[in-house]
């Protein structure tokens, strides 16, 4: 009786446990079908929920963890994913599924070494498996990639690295660590609004990422808003002390910073020698700030334009705007250079740039100056034949004729040869002609005008270079001259 009363005790407390486990089962069993009918339907979160359901019923069952994984990895949290994958292989290593997702998840964060081993052993279980194989060689791939980018990246050939993490993200969508790359690079070849979306993408995700932060204060440094790049770099440095490159770049910005700060100072203070000697220490700080260092070269180039370097303002400029294509002010101060030193066709280019750009009233103006100075630079400099300032007085283009038209009248070259005589004839045409300009008011403001003086009965084709020399020297206590031969000249005094 005693040995019947233990079993039926026995049997009392065993059955009931049974009955409850079986129960459980058959509960998580429905629950993980709804949650299949759900996936189905691709209601991903519902799913999620009805196969949290299922384990939360049955622990230790491999498939679950692998449909929740399914589900998370669906949802791009790859990361959860990862975590139900390896339960799954934990609770069952033969389970060919959970394997492959857990190498799909490793790959998608960018692990691809951890991934090759999973898919390993996927083949190991099933060798035929076409999803294995292929993903094998996806992430194979990846790896090749990464290597290939490291490499570029340290050659500086921030194309290729771009485009290596392109591909690489085709497999690794979820790695930030590509991504950050990514971003640096595309900064690096001054595509700042892409990297600040990708950066400021992981950082709506992660706000601490230190990278990101780096990068994103990497593209305000690269535009030029150094304050506020410092910001992020100091943010970089508190989430990771040790970011040698958020060092590095906070410290170069801090410098710029202050370097043009005291230039931009000491410009204002009249004190160009000191400007220019800032200024180029400042160029000299981080060769890779193109934006910054194209305002360094355009304010040194206004430097030198005050020192009258003006051929050195013209590089300074030229280096400026070959940093910055769109560099309107580098433009303008180069062309005023130009217009400086009378290279008017370099300077109606430049405005004529300018004006393209920005159609305003100021630059066409500009620009209608340039073309105009152009066009008289074309035609014959009346005032350099005389040999006088452009703001000469009538008194001074008097004196200006006499000396230059006894300089190059062809009885002081009669002896001279055939060609030295044709071309002093030449030039005192010339200066008589330059004469018969400068000294008439009417035809003199139409000459600076930039008007032409063939209209109004002004053709300079049909005046006597000895006329004028007769008329300018003749009367009482001048000089006149006669004709001793076709040609020839002698003086006489009145």
């Amino acid at each position: 009786m005693a040995a019947t009363a233990e079993c039926d005790v026995v049997m009392a407390g065993t059955e009931p446990e049974l009955l409850e486990d079986e129960e459980a089962k058959r509960e998580a069993e429905s629950f993980k079908e709804q949650g299949n009918a759900y996936y189905a339907k691709k209601d991903y979160n519902e799913a999620y929920n009805y196969y949290t359901k299922a384990i939360d019923m049955c622990p230790k069952n491999a498939s679950y963890y692998g449909n929740r994984a399914a589900t998370l990895m669906m949802l791009g949290r790859f990361r959860e994913a990862l975590g139900d994958a390896q339960q799954s292989v934990r609770l069952d290593d033969s389970f060919v599924r959970g394997h492959l997702r857990e190498g799909k998840c490793h790959l998608s964060l960018g692990n691809a070494m951890a991934a090759c081993r999973s898919f390993q052993r996927a083949l190991e279980l099933d060798h035929k498996n076409a999803q294995a194989q292929q993903e094998f060689k996806n992430a194979n791939a990846v790896m090749e990639y990464e290597k290939i980018a490291e490499s570029d990246f340290e050659k500086r050939d921030f194309r290729k690295v771009v485009f290596c993490m392109d591909r690489a993200l085709e497999f690794a969508p979820a790695c930030h660590r590509f991504k950050i790359l990514k971003a640096e690079c595309l900064a690096m070849l001054g595509r700042y609004p892409e990297a600040q979306f990708v950066a400021s993408d992981i950082l709506r995700m992660d706000s601490t990422n230190a990278d990101a932060l780096y990068v994103r204060g990497l593209c305000l440094y690269y535009e030029d808003c150094i304050e506020k790049a410092v910001q992020f770099f100091v943010q970089a440095l508190r989430m990771a002390p040790d970011h040698e490159k958020a060092c590095v770049a906070c410290r170069n910005a801090k410098a710029l910073k202050a370097k043009k700060e005291d230039g931009n100072k000491a410009f204002k203070e009249g004190n160009y020698k000191l400007a220019y000697e800032l200024y180029t220490e400042a160029l000299g700080i981080d060769p890779n700030n193109i934006k910054t260092n194209a305002k360094l070269y355009c304010n040194r180039g206004t430097v030198n334009s005050k020192l009258r370097k003006l051929d050195d303002a013209i590089d300074d400029c030229t280096n400026a705007v070959k940093l910055d294509d769109t560099y309107i002010k580098a433009y303008l101060r180069r062309a005023q250079c130009y217009m400086d030193t009378e290279q008017y066709e370099e300077a109606v280019r430049d405005y004529e740039k300018v004006y393209q750009t920005e159609k305003t009233k100021e630059h066409k103006q500009l620009l209608k100056n340039a073309q105009l100075e152009l066009k008289k630079s074309k035609r014959k400099d009346y005032y350099k034949i005389l040999g006088v300032d452009k703001n000469a007085s009538e008194d001074e283009i008097k004196k200006a004729y006499r000396k230059r038209a006894l300089m190059h009248h062809p009885d002081r070259h009669s002896g001279a040869s055939a060609e030295v005589q044709k071309e002093e004839e030449k030039k005192f045409k010339e200066v008589g002609e330059a004469f018969t300009i400068l000294s008439d008011p009417k035809k003199k403001t139409r000459y600076d005008s930039g008007q032409d003086l063939d209209e109004e009965g002004m053709n300079m084709g049909d005046f006597d270079a000895n006329n004028i020399f007769k008329a300018f020297f003749g009367g009482p206590g001048g000089f006149s001259f006669e004709a001793s031969g076709p040609g020839n000249f002698f003086f006489q005094f009145g």
